[in-house]
């Protein structure tokens, strides 16, 4: 599966989890780093892999797709 679009449409928020999510970083601790809830990560997690066009899927890591979506920028 391939991001159809880059993160430039991401909110700075998202841009935070993302790049917390690039250097390797569980959802507890970018909830931590952030001062935020496990859930808001979370959220913001689901709100990214939506608008990269990254599905659920058996056969793929959508947290690793976005994070290689990230890094291309």
């Amino acid at each position: 599966m391939q991001a159809r679009s880059g993160p430039a449409q991401l909110t700075p928020r998202e841009r935070e989890v993302l790049a917390l999510m690039s250097e390797g970083r569980s959802n507890a601790a970018i909830a931590a780093r952030m001062f935020i809830t496990e859930k808001s990560v979370s959220k913001h997690s689901n709100s990214i892999f939506q608008k990269l066009g990254l599905e659920q899927s058996g056969e793929d890591n959508r947290r690793v797709l976005a994070v290689l979506a990230h890094l291309q920028g």
